[in-house]
């Protein structure tokens, strides 16, 4: 059923109900800034003014940074949820979920996500993070930093997210949040979180907390169609009806997550020790028919009377995750400098269940097929970095160091033995899907055993040194570094039956990069840098083992010799201060891929048979990559609207890679993303209502064996907020208001003739769907 939202009525209703309440006052303490003010409570709980965008002062990188300040009216769940408003972020999640971040629209591969400066491990085998895994309310600020620097990891051709989490010098008193969140399907879910800073002996410590109830209730529709062949048995490419799937998936989950920071500010020494850690218990639940027929829902097809149902298909997924981080620093300025060293350990770990059972009706007797898995993931990273700063005069200084790292992954994917049989007549007697389950067929399964390929370890060391001058006169900042990398990597295959097969290689990667920003003008800035960043080789391309059938018919066997890809790339960009406090930009990027990794032909014969191969991935590709980013956040205060504020930016996102194929993007990279909103402050009243609008473009991958084009429906989110007194607030936000959709269209071929030929052997359009979600969230300040 189509619910239809009246948006214009709930933002009346909620704004009428809500600014009925008595005003609050607007002489809070100052708010925090970058040169070391401690904001209050209350300024976080009770937001005396809008939140815009801001640019880096410090730096000569090419940074954009938002404060929490800039999210918060709109109660992100997660840093995936707050990162939708940013430029040039897309995700090719599934509805409502925010995941794996694109910068550029590149895989999130390429985006190298840092926590507090630090990379952090995650499950995925591009080595990128899920960003849904931290709340949004651990966050102090998120930092886009478009270009690289010698002083940070090279892992970074797409640039860098940087999320800052709040620490004690950053907070003074503390505050709690409460509400809850109710979904198209009738569920609530809970969130509760606070975060409390103070003086604690010479230093100053902040502790927080969050509980979020996660819940994704979704709704698929698939159309399946065969390729049509003529009296000779030969296809001619018309898709003909083959069959229908309707699908719930729906994910449930619970996080926990836990954060803790101690500073000391000496005159000669400075002292910092933090750490987050986050939870997951999740659940993902799929149920899925299949019907020979587009719109009957009728019982199975061995049935009397014969019905439309030919599969009916049960799929869950239970899966618990760990991540931690603990980081220290220890600063020190002396006549030679300032000396700073830090040690870090970083980890990750999940484990995973999957069961999916199944029965097959379009059978003359129907047939029950179960499957289990079992997959674990552990990933430890242990760091160590020494830097020491020099001036070298008034207006310049030099900075040197290096980085030590050990990388610890290991896999274990296991499987159970199929279980497979035919139904009785008794057993499938008046089957009726909508109240019964495959799951009732499911017998005991024997011992797991590994996958192939499914278990391996793979240790990373690497050491990397720096040298960077910087400069800072006025109006020019500017730096110029070098930075040489060095790593280490051992595989070893766990599957071989008769022995360990292990394999080594090494690679070194020379990294130099330089930024400048010019003041010009009246309160303008030019940007520009270059530098030349690395991406590593996906984890799952590097184990040894061959996996039939898994690029279509065709094989796949990795490869533990590849090479980073290396990418040279510059931005260019200017910005322009506007009013009070706000700010527009517009940047140039470019970027020039070598080295890259992709499947290539071997030429052997797949597994099976004549006309499939074995793919092996190589660094034999080039790819280009350039767009144009346009943002902009400011009051109107120059046509006397001081209280309102208008946000928006817009990306144009190009690539190019020729593949066995032809020309195409980078797979999975959106034509364009943009957002704009608007904010209203009523001080009068003490209340605030707001609205944002995103839209991403399509999006097309191609692999051997399948070719999908990706396309997203419009997002559209309001806010209605109300202040009471210094220390109290409530806001009531709506999101996915326009019942997102994303929208999905397959082509499966299973030779590579077949896909050069253009003769699929499937094509599928698939729909998935969710309706809106409300919260109400209350935050006192104490």
């Amino acid at each position: 059923m189509i619910r239809r939202f009246n948006l214009h009525s709930a933002v009346l209703a909620m704004a009428a109900a809500l600014a009925a309440a008595p005003a609050s006052a607007q002489d809070s303490a100052p708010v925090a800034t970058d040169d070391g003010t401690i904001t209050s409570a209350q300024d976080i709980v009770v937001l005396g003014s809008i939140g815009y965008r801001n640019r880096s002062e410090t730096e000569a990188e090419p940074v954009i940074s938002y404060d929490s300040e800039y999210f918060q009216r709109f109660e992100p769940l997660t840093a995936g949820d707050a990162l939708k408003r940013v430029p040039s972020v897309t995700f090719l999640s599934d509805v409502i979920e925010s995941d794996g971040a694109r910068l550029r629209g590149l895989p999130p591969g390429y985006t190298q996500i840092l926590i507090n400066g630090e990379k952090v491990p995650g499950s995925n085998a591009d080595r990128s993070f899920f960003l849904d895994r931290i709340p949004a309310e651990l966050i102090d600020r998120v930092e886009i930093v478009r270009s690289s620097s010698a002083r940070r990891t090279g892992d970074a051709v797409a640039g860098t997210l940087n999320i800052k989490l709040r620490d004690g010098y950053e907070l003074d008193g503390g505050y709690i949040r409460a509400g809850g969140l109710y979904f198209d399907d009738k569920e609530f879910e809970p969130s509760v979180g606070g975060v409390f800073g103070a003086p604690l002996g010479p230093g100053r410590i902040l502790l927080g907390g969050n509980f979020q109830g996660r819940h994704n209730p979704k709704k698929k529709l698939s159309l399946r169609y065969a390729n049509e062949e003529d009296a000779n048995g030969d296809p001619t490419n018309v898709p003909v009806f083959d069959n229908r799937e309707d699908q719930s998936d729906v994910r449930d989950g619970k996080d926990y997550s836990f954060n803790a920071t101690y500073d000391i500010k000496g005159d000669t020494t400075d002292l910092s020790i933090n750490g987050f850690y986050v939870h997951t218990d999740r659940t993902e639940d799929e149920r899925s028919f299949e019907y020979n027929d587009r719109t009957a829902v009728n019982g199975p097809v061995r049935a009397t009377p014969p019905g439309n149902l030919t599969v009916d298909n049960a799929n869950v997924a239970r899966i618990n995750q760990d991540n931690y981080s603990v980081n220290g620093k220890l600063a020190h300025r002396w006549s030679a400098g300032e000396t700073s060293l830090k040690v870090g350990y970083a980890y990750f770990d999940e484990d995973r269940f999957e069961t999916e059972y199944e029965v097959e009706f379009d059978r003359a007797l129907p047939r029950f097929t179960g499957d289990q898995t079992r997959s674990g993931i552990t990933d430890k990273e242990f760091s160590v970095r020494l830097e020491h700063e020099v001036a070298l005069g008034e207006t310049a200084k030099l900075i040197f160091g290096g980085l030590w790292q050990d990388k610890d992954r290991d896999t274990a994917i296991t499987e159970a033995p199929r279980d497979r049989y035919n139904l009785t007549a008794a057993n499938r007697q008046g089957y009726d899907q909508f109240a019964r389950n495959p799951t009732e067929f499911a017998r005991t399964f024997g011992a797991f055993g590994p996958a192939i390929g499914g278990l391996n370890t793979i240790e990373e060391k690497r050491l990397d040194g720096f040298v960077l001058v910087e400069g800072d006169m006025p109006g020019v900042k500017w730096e110029a570094g070098v930075r040489y990398e060095t790593t280490d990597l051992t595989i070893d295959d766990l599957t071989v039956p008769v022995a360990i097969q292990r394999t080594t290689n090494d690679y070194a990667k020379l990294l130099p990069s330089a930024s400048v920003k010019i003041d010009v003008g009246a309160r303008g800035r030019i940007t520009a840098s270059a530098a030349r960043t690395s991406r590593r080789p996906e984890f799952n391309y590097l184990s040894p083992a061959t996996l039939e059938a898994e690029l279509g018919d065709n094989d796949l066997v990795g490869n533990p010799l590849l090479d980073p890809e290396t990418a040279w790339g510059f931005d260019l960009g200017y910005e322009q201060r506007l009013g009070r406090s706000g700010i527009a930009g517009v940047n140039f990027f470019y970027r020039k891929v070598n080295d890259l990794i992709e499947l290539t032909n071997t030429g052997a014969v797949g597994s099976e048979g004549a006309g499939t191969f074995v793919y092996k991935p190589l660094n034999v590709g080039d790819g280009k990559v350039w767009g144009v980013e346009f943002d902009m956040s400011t009051d109107l205060g120059f046509i006397g609207l001081p209280d309102t504020g208008v946000f928006g930016n817009v990306s144009w996102l190009d690539s190019r890679i020729v593949d066995q194929f032809g020309k195409r993007r980078f797979n999975g990279q959106s034509e364009y993303v943009y957002n704009f909103g608007l904010i209203q402050d009523i001080p009068s009243l003490g209340a605030a209502f707001g609205a944002t609008y995103r839209k991403q473009g399509g999006a097309f991958d191609r692999t051997v064996g399948e070719e999908v084009r990706t396309t997203y429906g419009a997002d559209l989110e309001i806010f209605v907020e109300k202040r009471f007194g210094k220390s109290f607030t409530i806001r009531a936000v709506g999101s996915n208001l326009l019942n997102g959709a994303k929208r999905e269209a397959f082509n499966k071929f299973d030779t590579v003739d077949q896909q050069n030929d253009r003769t699929f052997i499937e094509y599928e359009l698939e729909k998935e769907t969710a309706g809106p979600v409300f919260q109400l969230m209350a935050r006192y300040a104490f």
